[in-house]
């Protein structure tokens, strides 16, 4: 299993096999899908995924580099991984 860096850029992406990368696609799709449902949860009517907190922001940020990335390579991305709240 790969560990994320901090920052995910295309230098490190282009360094995964296709497989490290669906496999790191799913982990953070799973991440990002925890944190929209809590911030849902939080703001109810008013979520708007913009306007969410950095922590939500940075999830976005790294599976969307990761899924442009799959979808470049025209890999199917996995189902994601279910992350623990």
């Amino acid at each position: 299993m790969r560990v994320l860096p901090e920052r995910i850029s295309a230098a490190w992406i282009e360094t995964l096999t296709n497989d490290d990368l669906l496999e790191l696609e799913a982990r953070q799709r799973g991440k990002f899908d925890v944190l929209v449902k809590k911030e849902k949860r939080l703001r109810g009517d008013k979520y708007d995924m913009c306007r969410g907190s950095a922590e939500l922001m940075n999830a976005w940020d790294r599976w969307s580099r990761l899924s442009a990335a799959t979808r470049e390579r025209s890999l199917i991305p996995l189902k994601p991984a279910v992350a623990v709240e």
